[in-house]
């Protein structure tokens, strides 16, 4: 897989619920992508098997804001399986418009698993993450730029996405690019460089 990896920094918001198992709880991340090639990463817990568990998107906005997929993935050995992949669904909670995108679980199993969210019609190629999505060999495209298909340029970059009935969550896109790390990592050696030479003037 090319991009998981997006810019600026989503924020996470914990409700509490007392759904499923005695921890299940809700869950909201929102951000903005960069690229029409971005994938999210929402990592997701169950504790144990579960009864009750959606997962979906309400920031569409009838058209502000880029057409969603979702998937969600199951751990299994050193990588994950497609459980299920959605491209529009709009009647799982309210706050959805036309175009949102979820899935609801009647039973899921203790486990690990990621929800990803790619722009339509980016969809997996592949019933295993390590394949891929059908835009991961394009050069990203900035979505300013980009004529979403089914839909028009200018398609706004937010999104916003809920799991409910789960029992931990969070963003994995935060994490940092490593060329990001570098950057930092090399910035903090010259201040300590640089105020030591100071330091050995005064």
């Amino acid at each position: 897989m090319k991009k998981t990896l997006l810019s600026g920094l989503a924020t996470g918001v914990f409700i509490f619920g007392m759904m499923g198992s005695a921890n299940a709880a809700s869950f909201t991340f929102d951000g903005n992508i960069t690229y029409h090639n971005d994938i999210i990463q929402i990592g997701f817990t169950l504790d144990s098997d579960a009864t009750d568990v959606r997962v979906w998107t309400d920031s569409f906005w009838d058209a502000t804001n880029f057409d969603p997929i979702t998937a969600v993935w199951a751990a299994s050995g050193s990588g994950y399986s497609i459980v299920g992949e959605n491209d529009d669904d709009d009647t799982i909670a309210s706050g959805q418009t036309s175009y949102d995108s979820g899935l609801t679980f009647a039973s899921l199993s203790a486990g690990d698993y990621l929800f990803t969210i790619a722009t339509y019609d980016n969809f997996a190629v592949g019933t295993t993450l390590s394949e891929g999505f059908a835009y991961d060999s394009e050069t990203p495209i900035l979505m300013a730029n980009w004529a979403q298909p089914a839909s028009h340029q200018g398609m706004g970059t937010y999104y916003r996405v809920n799991l409910d009935g789960v029992d931990g969550a969070s963003n994995n896109s935060d994490v940092p690019e490593p060329a990001t790390v570098l950057l930092f990592g090399t910035g903090l050696l010259c201040l300590v460089g640089y105020s030591r030479k100071r330091g050995q003037k005064s």
